[in-house]
């Protein structure tokens, strides 16, 4: 091998590297994939909206919706409808978990409750939240708990399903383990299948944390006075693009901040799960 092939051969070797199947990725080879993932579309919007393809009246650019962040922070109170929109998601997907969680695991642990209770959640989700509005409205009113029953209608029934599915994959092997070292029901509940499940349930509620904030438009369409969803329908209204995109993207950064709170609280709670 000459010693320009030589020279050439790490370098194809460290690049095929990368695409090995569930391979591993350095920290900073991460970094630099998911840097690039972000500012790519972010050129790309550059590009279309200097390019004069589109008004800007539809396709505003970075820069427009900057500014527009800078007059929404300084004379629309944009921290009071940020704190007001996460703490409809946050008490909705709360009260979503505290009744999923026990509910999934009896659904996921015992044949009877599956069978009570799994026709009737899956009827029930197929149901787009947005239609419960007139059922909410007149059972609830239109304060704050209208927006967080929203959210938790949208999110309630298919955290059910994530969490008992979760708990069927637990290997029967540990239960039949379990079962003859004697424990009881009780025990082989908490400390079997609750335990083994815990790193699962955990990617779920990540996961369903997601679908809350896809819902928060839908909820603040409830006689709603404040949060990013009122101001994003009340931009579409008069035609301010780029108060929408800025909504739009702050919900984005907004979710994307608590996500990456997950995995970390992941990663601390099951270190070994990420042992090379």
């Amino acid at each position: 091998m000459s010693s320009d092939q030589s020279r050439q051969h790490p370098v194809v070797c460290g690049w095929r590297a990368l695409w090995v199947i569930r391979g591993q990725l350095s920290q900073r080879a991460y970094l630099l994939f998911a840097l690039t993932g972000m500012l790519l579309p972010l050129a790309a919007w550059g590009w279309l909206s200097a390019s004069g393809l589109m008004d800007k009246v539809f396709m505003p650019s970075p820069v427009d919706v900057l500014l527009r962040l800078y007059s929404w922070f300084n004379d629309d109170d944009l921290l009071g409808d940020m704190w007001i929109s996460t703490y409809r998601v946050a008490a909705g997907f709360s009260l979503s978990a505290v009744l999923a969680i026990p509910l999934g695991i009896m659904i996921g642990t015992y044949r009877p409750v599956q069978a009570l209770l799994e026709p009737l959640t899956d009827f029930i989700r197929y149901m787009p939240a947005v239609a419960f509005i007139p059922l909410v409205m007149l059972w609830v009113g239109i304060d704050e708990s209208s927006k967080i029953a929203i959210i938790f209608i949208g999110t309630f029934f298919q955290m059910v399903l994530m969490i008992a599915e979760d708990v069927r994959r637990v290997p029967v092997t540990q239960i039949e383990a379990a079962q003859t070292m004697g424990a009881t029901r009780s025990e082989i509940v908490s400390r079997v299948i609750v335990q083994s499940a815990k790193p699962a349930l955990l990617d779920t509620l990540r996961v369903t944390m997601g679908w809350a904030w896809t819902y928060l438009v839908v909820a603040e369409l409830v006689a709603a006075n404040s949060g990013l969803g009122y101001a994003i329908l009340r931009a579409q209204r008069f035609m301010q693009t780029d108060k929408i995109f800025a909504g739009i993207i702050l919900i984005g950064l907004i979710g994307l901040a608590i996500d990456q709170l997950f995995r970390w609280l992941h990663r601390k709670s099951f270190p070994w799960l990420y042992k090379k």
